[in-house]
């Protein structure tokens, strides 16, 4: 039989007990920093695998990269928020919703889901939006006072890193079909709401102890498969010749104006506050128009999915479209499906921006968030 290490003896004792943890465990917690996940697709790790919604990714082909089978995830396999738990020395972040995760909760949990938004109508009941993933943060927080004490939870708190991806369903719903967001805000006045509401998230989080965050900037979401289909349908044409769905574009500008204002201004008015900008924008737009530069075939087609550019959600067959198409090498692909990177994509995306010279005054590199106290 294996001899169990004294880490793994520790988080035993979390996992068959509720009582405090001694004093020597809580030491050794002190190790490692935790990493809390909260945002859309981009980093579901498999919570909609447990809630009533067609917004999924548990079926074939989905995972089949990493995992050799579906998680849950909307990749080929790791996401953006995996390599970086990776990078930081933790195993994979469970999602909040997987059943049996107590003896897991010190290094982190994982609440994002996909279709989720920064506003409650987003989607509303087809995924978790980002007010209910706070209110499970702080079902994880008051669950680590009872395992690790007072101090010990406030101390693993307050070291943890917390990542977001969040506005990109935001922005798009109002030009999908069936819409329930009025069309009556300025682009404006809509992204305040989105920063708005993420702002109100962020601050609750450091009342209650987090200190350290980490954001990706806007994608370039008109430009993604899924919106060049979406261009088709709006205005009925078969072709949309390449081109972006431009009325998407100016709340991506916005926001990604926006963003950095308010970590900037959340660092002068917090104590301790510090943050992380990572410039997604800028990455995938590189790949979409030049993806030979970055060792790519293929920057503007999805490897999974049917229709133009493969941008209709079909891949895997499960979401009303059973015929779609999959390419023979993904790692050819910058998007695997309709609107998601493939494992590639993401893991260049972590590499480059681990330890990353930052760009916007007062932000740190991942790696520098990281190891900071």
């Amino acid at each position: 039989m294996a001899k169990l290490s004294f880490h793994n003896i520790c988080l035993l004792i979390v996992f068959f007990t509720s009582f405090l943890i001694t004093d020597t465990c809580s030491g050794l917690l002190k190790n490692h920093v935790a990493l809390f996940i909260f945002g859309d697709s981009l980093f579901d790790a498999g919570n909609n695998n447990y809630i009533n919604t067609t917004f999924r990714s548990n079926y074939k082909p989905y995972g089949e990269t990493f995992f050799h089978h579906p998680t849950g995830r909307f990749s080929n396999g790791r996401l953006i928020s995996d390599f970086i738990a990776e990078r930081a020395k933790l195993p994979l972040i469970l999602p909040y919703l997987q059943p049996g995760i107590d003896h897991q909760l010190t290094y982190g949990v994982n609440f994002a889901s996909a279709g989720a938004g920064a506003l409650l109508e987003t989607r509303q009941g087809l995924g978790i939006d980002l007010q209910t993933q706070l209110g499970y943060f702080k079902n994880v927080s008051r669950q680590l006072r009872k395992q690790l004490g007072d101090a010990g939870a406030k101390s693993l708190l307050s070291r943890a890193v917390y990542l977001f991806s969040v506005g990109g369903n935001d922005y798009t719903l109002p030009f999908e079909i069936n819409s329930t967001v009025p069309h009556s805000y300025s682009p404006k006045q809509f992204v305040g709401l989105v920063i708005g509401n993420i702002t109100t998230v962020v601050k609750e989080i450091y009342e209650n102890g987090g200190r350290k965050f980490g954001f990706v900037n806007m994608l370039p979401i008109s430009c993604f498969p899924s919106a060049k289909a979406l261009l088709g349908i709006s205005f009925g044409i078969r072709s949309t010749g390449g081109r972006c769905f431009e009325q998407i574009t100016p709340y991506v500008k916005l926001h990604n104006k926006e963003l950095p204002k308010l970590l900037q201004k959340l660092q002068s008015e917090l104590k301790g506050f510090k943050y992380s900008l990572l410039p997604f924008y800028s990455f995938l737009d590189q790949r979409i128009n030049h993806p030979s530069k970055y060792g790519f075939k293929e920057g503007k087609a999805a490897c999974c999915g049917s229709g133009p550019y493969r941008g209709s959600r079909s891949c895997g067959g499960k979401r009303g479209v059973k015929e779609y198409y999959l390419c023979k090498n993904v790692s050819e692909y910058v998007f695997f499906d309709s609107s998601h990177p493939t494992e590639r994509a993401n893991q260049q995306f972590v590499n480059q921006s681990w330890n990353g010279k930052p760009t916007l005054s007062g932000s740190h590199s991942l790696k520098a968030l990281f190891e900071s106290y």
